[in-house]
């Protein structure tokens, strides 16, 4: 009881609003549109509850995405979305995995539930970064052709804007989180798709649009962090 209490202290009433009220929603489409397929609910709940740590920089966050990104793998499998199969689990997975150890490696201030956020990413980096994000783009397009991967442009799409996003988690930039939005805004129109084939994966567009305001809110918390830890130098 006591940890619970202290967890939800750790949270602001707000956060905690923010994280019920995205429960609530994924839960009743869920059991609207679904009521079958529980790892997608699970997966949701990890989702949404690994973006509220990490909104908060907590690494904890982080180990969560993992999780996700492991189910989310599979979810992907079973209507032959290979391209997120492959950009979670060959891509997003392991960079949290590197993501997690950066910001273990990086606390402020010794502590360790809150990460340094680096404010000093230089415009030459953010080049570097669209280089290097040209050239997985082009090979995943080639890849998930091989595979025939069901709607292949915003399949390509997810992988670019995936693959920003892990990249600047990675650096601790809060334009980690616009990265991750951008990739909401591409999966909320992939499941689209999906679902006018099967209206279960209606579920999974509400999840990921619920994400994105999630994310939007989680940039907006890391550039206050980011604030709060320049003027305390």
């Amino acid at each position: 009881m006591k940890n619970i209490k202290k967890l939800f202290r750790y949270f602001s009433k707000g956060e905690i609003i923010l994280w019920s009220c995205s429960i609530i929603l994924i839960s009743v489409f869920f059991f609207l549109f679904d009521r079958i397929n529980y790892l997608r609910l699970a997966a949701s709940v990890i989702g949404i509850t690994s973006l509220i740590f990490n909104a908060k920089g907590n690494p904890f966050g982080q180990i969560l995405m993992i999780i996700f990104s492991l189910l989310y793998g599979i979810i992907s499998f079973s209507f032959a979305y290979y391209g997120e199969m492959l950009t979670y689990i060959g891509m997003t997975l392991p960079m949290s995995v590197i993501a997690l150890i950066a910001w273990i490696k990086n606390p402020y201030n010794g502590n360790k539930a809150v990460v340094k956020v680096n404010n000093n990413i230089k415009k030459g980096e953010f080049v570097f970064l669209s280089v290097l994000t040209f050239i997985v783009t082009i090979i995943f397009f080639f890849i998930l052709k091989v595979f025939h991967t069901a709607s292949l442009i915003p399949s390509t799409l997810s992988v670019t804007t995936s693959f920003i996003a892990v990249y600047l988690t990675f650096r601790r930039s809060p334009y980690y989180a616009i990265g991750y939005s951008a990739n909401d805004i591409v999966l909320v129109v992939l499941w689209t798709i999906a679902s006018f084939e099967n209206i279960s994966y209606i579920s999974i567009v509400i999840c990921f649009f619920v994400f994105l305001v999630n994310d939007i809110y989680g940039f907006i918390s890391w550039k206050r962090m980011g604030k709060k830890q320049l003027q305390n130098i």
